[in-house]
């Protein structure tokens, strides 16, 4: 299981485009999105972590990769509430 902290991941827009530009790269991944937390777990099938990362980032999103969804903590410092797309 790969995870990301993204923290300009905001709103379901976001969440959608992520789990489209995951899937455009390995279309049988698993992809788990937790808006409160802004992390993107993904249980890939076909590629890599490096690979998901670069489909995270060509959506716009700045993706950091963290050890486990465990580990990962929610976005401190993000004052953004929405990407804009929503609305």
């Amino acid at each position: 299981m790969l995870a990301f902290q993204v923290n300009d991941m905001t709103c379901g827009h976001c969440a959608g485009a992520i789990t489209k530009a995951v899937k455009s790269v390995d279309h049988a991944a698993e992809v788990t999105i937790d808006l409160t937390r802004h992390l993107v777990t993904v249980k890939a099938t076909a590629v890599d972590a490096q690979h998901i990362r670069d489909a995270i980032a060509g959506a716009g999103y700045t993706p950091e990769q963290v050890m486990s969804a465990a580990a990962a903590t929610a976005g401190a410092g993000s004052t953004r509430t929405c990407c804009g797309s929503c609305h």
